[in-house]
C-alpha cells in the first residue's frame, strides 16, 4: 500500500494562514481605560491627569434648549453693568444722602456684587427651571446666612440681641408667654377656637416638605417624630406644650396629612406628566406662548425618590441623618425666635421658612443622587454641603445662647424622668435595628463564607 506523498497548499502572501492569528487580532484596540469617578472610584494619580472626563462633575450640565437664549455666557457684559452701577451709586451725593446710613449703603452694594458673582460663577446644581442662575443665586443667600451665623456664634446673647436691631429698630423686646394648653376639653368650640393662619402655615409647610421627600412613609414618620419633639422639649420651651387633640389631631391628623397628601399627589403627577418642551418661537399663538412662559417655572423633568431604607446600612443610616436635619431645621426656628426675640409671625422667621424650604430642594435632590448613584456623585453636592453646614452652625448658635443664664431656658438635661427614658428607648432602637438587619446576616454570611474555607482546607488534607 503506497502512501501519496503529502501535498503543500500554495498560499499567496495576501491570503492570511487561518491556522495562524490574523493580523486583526494582533492589533486589536486595548480596552478603554475607566473613568475615574464615573466608571470606576477617583485614585490619587488620577489628579495629575488633564483629560476633559476626570473633570468630577455630580450632574450633567444640561441647558434648556428651548429658551437657548437665556444660556448665552455674558459675565462680561455683566461686570460692566455692575461696575457702572457701583460707580453711579457711589460717586453721586444724592443718593446717598437718599440711601440714609452709608454703611447700610455699603452693606447692600457689597451683597448685591456678591450675588451676582454667584448668579455668573457657582456651579450648576440638579436644577435647571425655571434657570440655573436661579439656584446660583440662592446658594449665594445661603452662603451669606452661613456666614452671618458663623458671626452671630462668636457674640453672646445680649450682643445679639442689640444687633438684630440693624434689621428691624422694633426688636429686642422681651416677648410675652403664651400658653396653647389652657383649655384642653375636646369640644367642637374648642377645636374652631384652635383654627387659625399657622393651621394654614402647617399645611402649607408639609405640602413643601413632600415635594422635597417624595415620600409618604417618610412625611408621616417626620410629622409624629416632630410631635414626638415638642413633648420631650416642653421643659425648655412653654409653646410647645399643647393639647392632645392639638398635637394628634389638629397638626399630625389635619393639617400635616392634608399638606403631605396634597404634596404627594403633586408628585405623582409630575412623575406620570410627559414632558415635551419647545422653544418660544416654536410656540404659536399669544396664548401658547403665555403658556410656555408659565411652564418655564415648571419642573423640566422629575424623579421618584426611592430612599430604600432596608436595602443597605448607607440608604440606612442616610435616612436617618435626613430625619434629624430635618427635625434640626423645623426646631431651630422655635428656639432662635425664642432667644432673639422675635414674634412667630416676624417676617425674619417667615422669610428663614421659605429661605429653607427653596435651599431643601435642590439640596435633597444632591443628596439622593450621592446615596443611589454613587459612581457618577462622587462628591457631596454643594447645594446639601452648605444647607448641613447651615442646620448645624444654627444648632451651635442655639446652644450657646440657651447655655446663657439670661436665656431663661432651662438647659436640655433638665428634662423629666419619662422624656428621659423616651430618648433612651428611642436611641436604642435606632441602634438595635440596624444590628438585627445588617449586622448579624452579615456575621452571618462572614462565619458561614470562613467555615466553608475550613471545611475546603480539611478536604485537600484528607486526599
Amino acid at each position: 500500500m503506497s502512501v501519496p506523498p503529502a501535498t503543500t497548499e500554495y498560499t499567496s502572501p495576501d491570503e492570511p494562514d487561518p491556522l495562524s492569528p490574523g493580523e486583526d487580532e494582533l492589533s486589536a484596540a486595548p480596552e478603554a481605560e475607566p473613568r475615574p469617578g464615573i466608571d470606576g472610584p477617583v485614585r490619587w494619580y488620577d489628579a495629575d491627569r488633564t483629560e476633559a472626563y476626570t473633570r468630577i462633575v455630580p450632574f450633567q450640565e444640561r441647558h434648556d434648549t428651548s429658551v437657548e437664549f437665556f444660556y448665552k455666557p455674558v459675565t462680561l457684559s455683566a461686570l460692566a453693568g455692575v461696575l457702572v452701577v457701583l460707580a453711579y451709586t457711589a460717586m453721586t451725593q444724592d443718593v446717598l444722602e437718599e440711601g440714609g446710613d452709608k454703611r447700610r449703603m455699603g452693606v447692600y452694594a457689597a451683597v448685591s456684587f456678591f450675588l451676582v458673582f454667584s448668579t455668573l460663577q457657582f456651579r450648576d446644581g440638579p436644577f435647571i427651571r425655571p434657570h440655573p442662575a436661579f439656584w446660583r443665586v440662592l446658594l449665594g443667600v445661603n452662603l451669606l446666612y452661613e456666614l452671618a451665623l458663623v458671626f452671630l456664634l462668636f457674640q453672646d446673647l445680649p450682643t445679639a440681641r442689640r444687633l438684630m436691631l440693624l434689621l428691624d429698630p422694633a426688636l429686642n423686646v422681651p416677648l410675652p408667654e403664651k400658653s396653647y394648653a389652657d383649655d384642653c376639653t375636646l369640644t367642637p368650640k374648642t377645636l374652631w377656637n384652635a383654627l387659625d393662619v399657622f393651621c394654614l402655615a402647617h399645611a402649607l409647610g408639609w405640602f413643601g416638605k413632600a415635594m422635597i421627600l417624595r415620600d409618604y412613609w417618610f412625611c408621616w414618620i417626620l410629622s409624629i417624630a416632630f410631635e414626638l419633639a415638642e413633648y420631650s422639649l416642653q421643659h425648655q420651651l412653654p409653646n410647645f406644650a399643647e393639647c392632645w387633640w392639638d398635637h394628634w389631631v389638629l397638626d399630625v391628623l389635619l393639617c400635616n396629612w392634608a399638606g403631605a397628601h396634597l404634596g404627594m399627589a403633586v408628585c405623582t403627577y409630575l412623575e406620570v406628566k410627559p414632558y415635551e418642551w419647545r422653544g418660544l418661537r416654536q410656540t404659536r399663538g399669544l396664548r401658547g406662548k403665555a403658556k410656555r412662559v408659565v411652564a418655564q417655572f415648571s419642573p423640566h423633568d422629575f424623579t421618584a425618590f426611592e430612599w430604600g431604607t432596608a436595602r443597605s446600612f448607607t440608604h440606612y443610616f442616610s435616612v436617618v441623618l435626613l430625619l434629624a436635619v430635618f427635625l434640626a431645621a423645623e426646631l431651630s426656628p422655635f428656639y432662635l425666635k425664642s432667644l432673639l426675640w422675635m414674634e412667630p409671625d416676624h417676617p425674619i422667621v417667615v422669610l428663614r421658612l421659605a429661605f429653607i424650604f427653596l435651599c431643601a430642594l435642590p439640596a435633597v435632590r444632591e443628596l439622593y443622587q450621592y446615596v443611589n448613584d454613587p459612581r457618577r456623585a462622587v462628591r457631596m453636592g454643594q447645594h446639601v454641603w452648605l444647607l448641613l453646614a447651615t442646620v448645624l452652625t444654627e444648632l451651635l448658635v442655639i446652644a450657646k445662647f440657651a447655655g446663657d443664664p439670661r436665656s431663661g431656658i432651662p438647659p436640655l438635661l433638665d428634662a423629666p424622668r419619662a422624656v428621659k427614658a423616651g430618648w433612651a428607648a428611642g436611641g436604642a432602637l435606632l441602634v438595635v435595628y440596624p444590628a438585627a438587619r445588617f449586622g448579624v446576616p452579615g456575621v452571618r454570611r462572614w462565619v458561614a463564607g470562613k467555615g466553608g474555607r475550613g471545611r475546603g482546607r480539611k478536604g485537600r488534607k484528607g486526599e
